[in-house]
């Protein structure tokens, strides 16, 4: 499959309201990548791409062979992170455990290659995953108990699950809110969606200012704090939403990469946990928790 061009012309771009409140008011050009910047809503406080690509531009990179392994957008490998991702999964997975969040059925929505899901066989009794990539599902088969090529759209409208999973996902979506009611249609009563994306309101960001790895643009369309976070759950009528520990393992070659400095090949494979990269929550369906 080729790969569509991120390039910008004037007519693919799009000049949103804040995907989270709605309102048309903005410091704009906090951060300027040319031609696309990030704002920051006066009204509720998040931050977001301003302009931004037109949503089916960005959609069919999504979809492309090349977006995990080296595309123009997408990561560089996302397999050559496997080692840090699977222990990364696990802790969290382990939280999930003492927290009772898990059991029953997962979904996972965007599921890459599946590592999630993998390391949740002993936690979930079946575990669904959704991408837009054939190949990324191909690389995730065996890894789940269904894949399905797609999003959520492509779940049957009765189908429902006891937990479902975003990890690194809602940062893409044009609309969060929307987004949200929708998968929760498909979670049973008193079950939880959960989502982790880079946090906006860590130490990390003004220390690194245009440096910062999250900064991915045009794919990153929105950026969250623990508020804001917090107030998306809510909008999309979840409730005891709570903020969950995610605490991230990176290789020494990935942090070097992301640097701009070369590790030497010795210590490329070496791991640090670093904090404050990931922030994650957790709201629950109002209505009897399940059994």
């Amino acid at each position: 499959m080729q790969t569509p061009s991120l390039t910008a012309s004037p007519d693919s771009l799009e000049h949103p309201a804040c995907p989270l409140c709605g309102g048309g008011e903005r410091r704009e050009k906090v951060y300027v990548f040319p031609p696309f910047a990030v704002a920051r809503c006066r009204g509720c406080g998040l931050w977001y791409e301003y302009p931004r690509l037109a949503e089916p531009l960005m959609h069919a990179s999504y979809a492309d062979d090349a977006y995990f392994e080296g595309g123009e957008a997408g990561y560089s490998s996302y397999a050559a992170q496997e080692a840090t991702l699977r222990p990364t999964f696990r802790r969290f997975l382990q939280e999930l455990a003492r927290r009772g969040m898990t059991g029953g059925r997962l979904l996972e929505v965007g599921c890459a290659y599946g590592f999630f899901l993998d390391e949740a066989r002993g936690f979930f009794e079946h575990r669904t995953g959704t991408d837009y990539s054939p190949a990324a599902l191909e690389k995730a088969r065996g890894r789940a108990d269904r894949l399905l090529l797609g999003g959520v759209d492509q779940i049957p409208p009765e189908e429902t699950f006891d937990c479902v999973a975003c990890i690194h996902v809602i940062e893409h979506i044009y609309d969060p809110v929307g987004f949200l009611r929708k998968l929760a249609s498909h979670l049973r009563p008193g079950g939880w969606i959960l989502l982790a994306t880079p946090d906006m309101g860590s130490f990390w960001r003004p220390l690194m200012r245009y440096r910062w790895p999250f900064f991915k643009v045009p794919e990153h369309v929105t950026y969250f704090d623990r508020r804001t976070l917090a107030a998306l759950l809510g909008r999309a009528g979840l409730v005891e939403v709570q903020p969950l520990p995610y605490a991230s393992a990176f290789s020494l070659e990935l942090i070097g990469e992301k640097l701009g400095r070369a590790v030497p090949a010795s210590w490329q494979e070496r791991q640090l946990w670093l904090p404050a990269t990931t922030l994650a929550a957790a709201g629950r369906k109002p209505g009897q928790t399940r059994s």
